[in-house]
């Protein structure tokens, strides 16, 4: 198993993920230890959309009309 160290949290983390962990009935190591391990096992949004695209055939020949309307200011009044 690897180790990592985190220099320089903020108190009020560390307050915060003490008492997450204790809600959770394990230690602070332990909590932090499954916010990493969740946060790493979550899908990129980015990937995760373009491989749904590609399942669904792609979107090379994907047909983006043409603008015609030119920006303008907001005006506020």
């Amino acid at each position: 198993m690897a180790s990592i160290v985190v220099r320089g949290l903020d108190d009020s983390v560390k307050e915060r993920l003490a008492a997450l962990a204790r809600e959770h009935g394990r230690s602070m190591e332990a909590e932090v230890r499954e916010i990493l391990t969740r946060a790493a096992a979550r899908p990129h949004i980015g990937i995760a959309l373009m491989q749904a695209a590609q399942a669904a055939g792609g979107f090379d020949d994907l047909q983006l009309p043409e603008r015609t309307d030119t920006a303008r200011a907001v005006e506020f009044e």
